[in-house]
């Protein structure tokens, strides 16, 4: 088939490019010692999440729950959703898929944290969750390091739920403002004797 027999609209993928591209960023991660969690936003198609674990990604990262869904059905076994699950029925799909997987999110408020406590109180399993924290975009996440404790320990502290770490997608060119930011973290939480296991940064 000549690509001008092609009808469109039409979904084109040249496989090659794609497996050059999974492959680079793999193997940048390996040469710089990141464990990469690639967020799937960019394809949403489980067939490139599955080719990104062979090739050594320690899990995925997905922008929304049905995606999540999508991705645990098709084989995917440890996924992070970075956002802020709030709802009654958001919650329930929630509890039934970290019963299948091992799965976390994050939250940016204790509402958020109560919510997933009322939700998650008496599972057989606890949910892991991170803090997001806001290192520079001005979008989500706790402003400071100092309130980043202060979840934590919310977190800590909540039925049915475990403090994970510390989590932020920094704003373009602030690489080193977000690592700070971290890092300061990271010490007040030694301090508070709640180690970050899990810092995740963008």
């Amino acid at each position: 088939m000549n690509i001008a027999d092609v009808d469109t609209p039409a979904v084109l993928i040249d496989l090659d490019r794609v497996e050059a591209n999974l492959k680079r960023t793999q193997d940048y991660a390996d040469a710089h010692g990141v464990r990469l969690r690639p967020h799937i936003k960019t394809h949403k198609l489980p067939r490139f999440a599955k080719r990104q674990m062979e090739l050594g990604a320690i899990g995925i990262t997905v922008q929304k729950l049905g995606e999540a869904e999508v991705m645990a059905d098709a084989g995917i076994t440890d996924i992070f959703l970075p956002y802020n699950i709030i709802g009654e029925a958001k919650l329930a799909r929630l509890k039934a898929l970290n019963e299948r997987i091992p799965i976390r999110v994050t939250a940016d408020s204790a509402e958020t944290v109560a919510g997933l406590s009322e939700a998650f109180a008496g599972a057989r399993k606890p949910l892991e969750v991170l803090v997001e924290c806001d290192t520079g975009m001005g979008r989500c996440g706790v402003q400071s390091p100092q309130a980043a404790v202060e979840l934590a320990r919310v977190i800590a502290g909540s039925p049915g739920l475990s403090f994970a770490g510390l989590m932020t997608y920094p704003a373009a060119g602030k690489y080193a403002e977000a690592a700070r930011w971290l890092a300061e973290g990271k010490r007040l939480l030694e301090e508070a004797g709640l180690p970050a296991r899990i810092i995740s940064n963008g």
